[in-house]
């Protein structure tokens, strides 16, 4: 039996955020990326939901020996399906992946739209231009839904647990995006 793979969408694409093995560009077909609050903190998650004929880039990786349990750990507040039949790759497509998925039941509509932590949009900006360059990030805006909510400008105490230090071009490259997509940072 070969290893099982995960698809991630956001943090996850960011390489130096774990070391699990094989990771490769590939696509997921049938969901978009989405922000959501949720019951479990005061920012926003960022999940993906279903949409018929959309498709998404990230990355796939390997979970060796199929253990799951520190994926599962650093994914708490996620549920992990099974996504096999919507990995798009151009070789080699995995046998079994996964996907991790915020279950309705943990998402919550508090009156008020969360914020998006930005040591958590840095991190997940900084693997898509790392994996797929600048086009990377327009696809990353262009196939995400939840916008319409607020920045916690978090970059000099970050929240986000895995944050990372963005280089100035990087810092200017995100901030140019925000200003372009009229993002409110608080």
């Amino acid at each position: 039996m070969s290893d099982p793979y995960f698809f991630g969408y956001g943090s996850l694409v960011n390489l130096s955020t774990h070391h699990y093995h094989d990771p490769k560009p590939a696509g997921l077909k049938g969901w978009r990326r989405i922000w959501l609050n949720t019951h479990m903190r005061g920012s926003a998650f960022l999940s993906v939901h279903r949409v018929e004929k959309a498709v998404i880039d990230g990355i796939i990786a390997q979970v060796p020996d199929a253990d799951w349990v520190g994926l599962d750990m650093r994914e708490t507040g996620y549920a992990r399906l099974n996504a096999t039949n919507q990995i798009l790759i151009d070789t080699n497509r995995p046998d079994n992946c996964a996907v991790y998925v915020v279950p309705r039941t943990r998402e919550t509509d508090i009156g008020k739209k969360s914020p998006i932590l930005l040591s958590y949009l840095d991190v997940v900006l900084q693997g898509f231009v790392q994996i797929y360059g600048n086009d990377g990030l327009d696809h990353f805006f262009a196939t995400t839904d939840g916008w319409d909510r607020p920045i916690q400008n978090d970059r000099h105490a970050p929240i986000y647990p895995r944050h990372r230090q963005l280089n100035p071009t990087e810092v200017r490259r995100v901030d140019a995006l925000l200003r372009d997509h009229d993002m409110e940072i608080i």
